[in-house]
């Protein structure tokens, strides 16, 4: 059996918490810590690719604006112009 891919499968917090370890040598902490720093960690960093692939995605489409402040960062809005085409792909994704 392979152990590696194993993990990866059956075990995907076990894999992290060792991804954690690899990128963190010295690191050590209780059930706790490991559940509310490490772990959540991990998941924002994963969630925040995800959800910058979805931004794009969106703008892509014309679903929503980017604009960039005086600060800098990019801000989000919705396209009013498509605001209907919205509601009805929303729609049409719980009926």
């Amino acid at each position: 059996m392979n152990f590696d891919r194993t993990i990866k499968r059956k075990s995907p917090i076990g894999f992290q918490i060792l991804a954690y370890f690899v990128a963190h040598p010295d690191a050590q902490d209780t059930l706790e810590g490991i559940v509310e720093w490490w772990l959540l960690e991990r998941t924002i960093k994963f969630e925040t690719a995800r959800v910058k692939e979805a931004l794009a995605e969106l703008s892509s489409q014309g679903f929503i604006l980017e604009e960039k402040g005086a600060d800098l960062q990019t801000r989000y809005r919705i396209n009013q112009a498509r605001y209907d085409k919205i509601r009805e792909l929303l729609n049409q994704k719980h009926a």
